[in-house]
C-alpha cells in the first residue's frame, strides 16, 4: 500500500532548528451520558470508550521520519535519523493522545499475496535509501527494549495487520476505540464509529484525526466506497491501473449514482456518456484487479492480545542504555512520560474541555 514519504508529517522539533513542523487537533471529550469520555472527531457521533488502542504504521512513519529529519548519525557513523524521527513521534503519541494500549506493526521484506496477484504490484517504486534499511532492523530493537508489544506478518503488509487487529478489537472490544496513525491513505477505508486515521492534510505542516465525515469531504466518498474508488481510479504509487480513462471526478459521482464497483457494472445501461461506458467495459478486468489489490485484508491469521498492549513504563535500564548507544539523549527524560500521562487521561476522562486546540504531535 502506498507511502506518502519526502513530507514533514507529524515531526515537532527539528533536531537543528527546533521548530514546530507537526500539527494534530486535540481530543476534546464529550458527555456521551455515561462515565466515561468520547472522542470528538469533527460532527462525528458522541460514543463513549473506556481504552483507546493507538496503532503506529511503524514502517510508513520510519520513511516519513528519514525524508523529513536531516541526515543524523552518531559518532561512530551510524545513521540514525529515521529512528530518531520514529522514536520522538511515539513518545509525543504518549504524551497527546494519551492511550490505554499501543502496538507498533511492521512491514516484513518478503514478497506478499498482492504480489502473487499480480506482478507489476509496486514494481515502480524506487529502492530504498542505503541508510534507511539497516534503520529498520534498529527501529524493532528500539521497541523491544521500550517493552512495546509490536507485530508482522510474512505474506501480508502491515496494512493488512493494521486491518486485521483494529476489526478484532472493534469487534470484542465494545468500550475501546482505534487510532491509527500512518501516513499511508489505503487505511482510511477501515474509518467507522469505532476507528480512526491520522494523515497529514496541508502542505507539510498538519495533520488531522479522520472519521467517517472526514473521509467523505477529503475523497467525496464514504470509508466503505474507498476501495471502489480506487478500484476505478487506480494508484499509481502502487502501480495498479484502474479502469483507464476514468478519472476522481467520474469515479465520484458513479460511486454516488450507483454505490459500489459492481453496483456500477450491474447499471451499465442506465449511464447516459457513451465514452464512459465504453471505458468501463473496457476496463472491467484491471478494475477488478485493482479492487482486489486495493482491500486490505482484515483476516490475517495471527495472534492478538490486546491485554499485552498495555501502557507500562518504557523507562527500562535497556532503553535507557540503547538511547545512550544511540546518543538520543534529549529524549531519555521522556521515557517516564508514558504511564504519567496515561494516568491524568484517566483522571480526567470526565473533564470536557471548552475549545477544540491544535497541539504539535512532535
Amino acid at each position: 500500500m502506498g507511502h506518502f514519504v519526502c513530507v514533514g508529517f507529524l515531526f515537532g522539533e527539528s533536531v537543528e532548528t527546533g521548530s514546530r513542523i507537526g500539527r494534530i487537533d486535540r481530543f476534546r471529550p464529550v458527555d456521551s451520558g455515561s462515565s466515561t469520555p468520547g472522542v470528538f472527531c469533527g460532527s462525528c457521533a458522541k460514543i463513549g470508550f473506556m481504552n483507546r488502542l493507538v496503532i503506529i504504521d511503524g514502517h510508513a512513519i520510519m520513511h516519513r521520519a528519514f525524508h523529513a529529519l536531516p541526515p543524523l548519525t552518531t559518532s561512530k557513523g551510524q545513521a540514525v535519523n529515521a529512528v530518531y524521527g520514529f522514536v520522538s513521534m511515539l513518545l509525543r503519541v504518549l504524551e497527546e493522545l494519551k492511550p490505554s494500549h499501543l502496538l507498533v506493526v511492521f512491514d516484513t521484506p518478503k514478497p506478499t499475496f498482492r504480489n502473487k496477484l499480480s506482478k507489476d504490484y509496486q514494481a515502480k517504486r524506487p529502492e530504498t535509501d542505503k541508510n534507511l534499511v539497516p534503520q529498520f532492523e534498529l527501529a524493532h530493537k528500539v521497541v523491544t527494549e521500550m517493552g512495546i508489544t509490536h507485530l508482522e506478518k510474512d505474506g501480508f503488509e502491515a496494512d493488512d495487520v493494521i486491518g486485521t487487529i483494529s476489526q478484532r478489537t472493534k469487534n470484542r472490544e465494545q468500550r475501546t476505540e482505534v487510532i491509527i496513525i500512518t501516513g499511508d491513505r489505503d487505511l482510511l477505508q477501515l474509518v467507522d464509529e469505532k476507528i480512526r486515521v491520522y494523515l497529514p492534510v496541508k502542505g507539510l505542516s498538519q495533520s488531522k484525526l479522520f472519521g467517517e465525515k472526514e473521509v467523505e469531504e477529503k475523497l467525496g466518498v464514504t470509508p466503505s466506497q474507498v476501495v471502489d474508488l480506487k478500484a476505478l481510479i487506480g494508484d499509481s504509487s502502487d502501480n495498479y491501473p484502474g479502469v483507464s480513462g476514468i478519472g476522481p471526478k467520474t469515479a465520484v459521482n458513479l460511486l454516488h449514482s450507483f454505490g459500489s464497483f459492481e453496483g456500477i457494472y450491474k447499471h451499465l445501461a442506465e449511464i447516459k456518456s457513451q465514452t464512459t461506458k465504453d471505458r468501463l467495459m473496457s476496463g472491467k478486468k484491471n478494475g477488478e484487479l485493482s479492487k482486489k489489490l486495493a482491500t486490505i485484508a482484515c483476516d490475517v491469521p495471527i495472534d492478538f492480545n490486546l491485554d499485552n498492549c498495555k501502557l507500562a513504563s518504557f523507562d527500562t535500564p535497556q532503553a535507557r542504555w540503547l538511547f545512550e548507544e544511540l546518543e538520543f539523549k534529549s529524549l531519555i527524560p521522556r521515557l517516564s512520560g508514558g504511564m504519567k500521562n496515561h494516568e491524568v487521561r484517566i483522571k480526567n476522562k470526565n473533564k470536557e474541555e471548552d475549545n477544540i486546540q491544535q497541539v504539535t504531535l512532535f
